[in-house]
């Protein structure tokens, strides 16, 4: 069966995005670990937590996605922007043993002009501040669109990360259609050259999860704008090849398209249609 979800709102708890799941027919979900803008998160109910895992065993959920706040940014220039960062997820990596086993993605980070040896290094160094030998989350770094001074948008880039990182084994990458199609790899035309290529830079076993979107501008334009599925550039017979790929076809995809929750339903219906 297709694992697919999307991006639900946690500000009523976890039983309560598992409801909203079910309600359009999706079998995992996303959501922020806190306010998008960062901040504080408010405490975690131990019951609602527990009667979600419970949900998700009965209704044979995937693997769920926590997604970092997206003001984060742990190669940030200036210190307190870091620290801040750092601190935050720490925190979430620790919010997410309530829910244990299941994935928590980030954004590696804007360099702001430090240069992208620089920021890798500072994303490295954060990874390995907060990764703990006995977490059961796998945390993922986000493929990017290389806009501005994202780090991120090549392959490469997050392979040096994950070979700097001290406890690689609780690393993965989450890759976003919309992202890489952005970045020039050209999933629409060349599909299995794009995971060839990143098997080869960083390993397919990596792969753990996949954003679901359309992209609203060209390829290799590096603009980072999500469209619905099937009304962007990249089009629903290459979305009917990516969620029936081998190497994808078993993976959770998460869609973060420009919807409300019937939307996603609507979306949900249709990519499950074209899953054989």
């Amino acid at each position: 069966m297709l694992t697919i979800g999307c991006h639900l709102s946690n500000s009523k708890g976890y039983v309560n995005m598992c409801k909203e799941a079910l309600s359009i027919d999706a079998n995992t979900f996303q959501f922020f670990t806190r306010n998008p803008r960062g901040g504080q998160a408010k405490a975690i109910d131990p019951e609602d937590a527990a009667r979600c895992r419970e949900m998700m065993a009965e209704h044979q959920f995937g693997k769920i996605l926590a997604h970092a706040p997206y003001t984060l940014n742990p190669c940030a220039e200036k210190q307190y922007v870091r620290e801040f960062t750092w601190n935050t997820m720490a925190d979430d990596l620790v919010r997410m043993e309530s829910t244990p086993g299941n994935l928590y993605n980030f954004h590696p980070g804007s360099h702001v002009g430090q240069g992208i040896e620089k920021g890798i290094e500072l994303i490295t160094a954060c990874l390995n501040d907060i990764l703990k030998p006995e977490q059961t989350t796998t945390v993922l770094l986000e493929t990017m669109s290389g806009k501005g001074s994202e780090v991120g948008g090549r392959f490469e880039e997050i392979a040096a990360i994950i070979q700097g990182s001290e406890l690689g084994d609780h690393l993965g990458v989450c890759l976003d259609t919309c992202h890489v199609y952005d970045a020039g790899y050209d999933i629409v035309q060349n599909l299995d050259g794009v995971l060839e290529e990143f098997d080869k830079v960083i390993g397919l076993e990596r792969l753990k999860a996949i954003h679901i979107n359309d992209s609203k501008n060209p390829f290799q334009s590096h603009k980072d704008r999500h469209e619905k599925i099937g009304e962007g550039s990249i089009g629903i017979e290459a979305f009917s090849r990516i969620i029936n790929h081998p190497a994808l076809r078993n993976l959770p995809f998460f869609l973060e398209t420009p919807n409300e929750l019937d939307g996603y339903g609507d979306e949900i219906r249709r990519l499950r249609g074209l899953y054989v």
